[in-house]
């Protein structure tokens, strides 16, 4: 059994820190985009949606198998706290349902029920050791489900940061 203090922790500040912010944002700008290849906060909080929900459901997919066995140069990834990182914009593998942009209220509601539903995945799993169990990241490499759901915290970031700079390309 892992210590899980430290993912919950994670998760409850990466939660925060995104709500935080996204209730920054003035509700006539919510739906708004700055330019056609930027999203607007609603989509993203539908994209992180999205993408938590995604996790979730891949590794409860994952956990149906038997571990497989994976070599140990095949383990090594990159650090999961550079999803948190803007430097360096990334295109997601992930297409956007545009049903799922909704206004604050409602966007930030789902989101919730994901982080319910990745809690609850958590507390089903905690008397099992799922370091063994692993999937393929597009950028990382091959990740255990423990860094799959820090993965979660640290994209939720990622897009906290991007909702910040999309507010502030609006005019004032």
């Amino acid at each position: 059994m892992k210590n899980l203090a430290p993912i919950l922790s994670l998760l409850q500040m990466s939660r925060d820190r995104f709500f935080a912010i996204a209730t920054e944002v003035p509700a006539n700008l919510w739906r708004e985009s700055p330019n056609a290849a930027t999203w607007s906060p609603a989509e993203i909080a539908a994209h992180v949606t999205m993408a938590e929900q995604f996790i979730i459901a891949r590794s409860k997919t994952v956990l149906q198998a038997p571990p497989r066995q994976v070599p140990v140069l095949l383990r090594f990834h990159l650090p999961v706290v550079l999803v948190a990182w803007r430097g360096r914009k990334r295109k997601t593998p992930i297409q956007l349902d545009s049903s799922l942009v909704a206004d604050r209220p409602d966007a930030l509601s789902r989101l919730a029920a994901a982080r319910e539903g990745t809690l609850a995945f958590i507390e089903s799993t905690r008397a099992q050791d799922l370091s063994a169990y692993r999937s393929p990241h597009p950028f990382l490499g091959s990740l255990n489900i423990y860094n799959w759901i820090r993965t979660i915290a640290y994209h939720q970031l990622r897009h906290a940061k991007q909702i910040r700079e999309v507010v502030e390309t609006f005019p004032q």
